[in-house]
């Protein structure tokens, strides 16, 4: 049996319909395979990198919220920031960017079937998921941070080092600042991005199993901008945020997005990393090139994993922690670099 799809798409967050809708310009039958309804929320900081609002500039979107000029870290009396220097960023909320993304997919005649995948099976000629009826030559497994395609395909790797996680909520305050703010704490970092006229996004990383509130309270001057009362969302979570796979190709499986691996969200580049991911992987499928995709891959997110995997490995010294933000405002042109290295 060898019929079927061109390209099964599982998952349908921002990795997967950003490859649906590459895949969908490219000529493939693409379906995707999603059991949530549209829009999706996820706790993430929600300030799309230069680079992310680029690419979706180039697939014709057109995503609502707030501009962003730049970077600014913060800890105590001591800040330093960055502007941009290739175009603004964009605070945008997560089902705004997921609710454009799904219609696009759908305009482009991309059926989204309402289905939870898990295992799946694969030959010489393609993939087939078991009790569906669906089967492709192709499987792309956007699925998010716990994979369970990943998982079902033994591609995990062990993780070690403490544990990070993520909480989100959202606060019905005007924004005073254009800019992403990082207030750098003891053991977690606030992120505020500004959303709209009167609306701010507060997202905290954390080695901590602690609620959101006694969290923020280690924020004095942040928490006294954002009273209790003017919170308009329920605290969202999620983690732990390192995820590592052992390859992005497996047969005719490829991975994209956080299931293709992920060591944490404190550069803020996930969906640029998403996007550019779906890009290479639709590339290579067009070209019949598709074991050139981990190359690719590998390439495009060498940067961003660098320094990534620097950052997080000096938070977690305590020799190194307390010295990340006072090299940052001491090195001012270096943290200009930095940013805009990622933007």
């Amino acid at each position: 049996m060898s019929g079927g799809h061109d390209l099964l798409i599982v998952g349908g967050g921002p990795a997967g319909l950003a490859t649906a809708l590459h895949a969908a310009r490219a000529g493939l039958d693409t379906v995707i395979a999603e059991p949530r309804q549209a829009p999706v929320d996820k706790a993430c900081g929600e300030g799309l990198m230069p680079g992310a609002v680029r690419a979706l500039t180039a697939l014709g979107l057109d995503v609502p919220g707030h501009p962003v000029t730049g970077i600014r870290y913060i800890q105590g009396s001591r800040q330093v920031q960055a502007a941009f220097r290739h175009g603004p960023g964009l605070g945008a909320r997560r089902t705004d960017l997921h609710d454009v993304l799904h219609h696009a997919v759908l305009d482009a005649g991309v059926p989204v079937l309402p289905l939870r995948v898990g295992e799946v099976r694969q030959d010489t000629a393609g993939v087939t998921v078991p009790g569906t009826g669906l089967r492709a030559r192709w499987l792309v497994a956007a699925d998010g941070l716990h994979s369970p395609v990943r998982r079902s395909l033994g591609l995990d790797v062990r993780t070690h080092g403490v544990p990070r996680y993520g909480l989100r909520r959202h606060y019905a305050v005007p924004p005073w600042s254009p800019y992403v703010e990082v207030h750098w704490g003891a053991r977690e970092e606030a992120y505020v991005t500004p959303l709209g006229p009167r609306l701010v996004g507060v997202a905290l990383l954390t080695t901590r199993r602690a609620p959101f509130a006694a969290q923020l309270e280690t924020f004095p001057e942040l928490a006294a901008r954002l009273p209790p009362e003017a919170a308009v969302t329920a605290v969202r979570g999620s983690g732990p945020l390192r995820q590592r796979a052992r390859t992005r190709a497996h047969g005719r499986v490829l991975l994209v997005g956080d299931a293709a691996g992920y060591i944490d969200a404190l550069t803020g580049e996930g969906i640029s990393l998403a996007l550019t991911g779906a890009e290479a992987l639709v590339t290579n499928l067009r070209r019949g090139t598709p074991s050139r995709y981990e190359a690719d891959w590998r390439h495009a997110t060498r940067r961003h994993r660098l320094l990534t995997e620097l950052l997080v490995r000096a938070r977690q010294r305590p020799a190194l922690a307390p010295h990340i933000m006072p090299t940052a405002a001491r090195l001012p042109r270096l943290f200009t670099a930095a940013v805009n290295a990622l933007a």
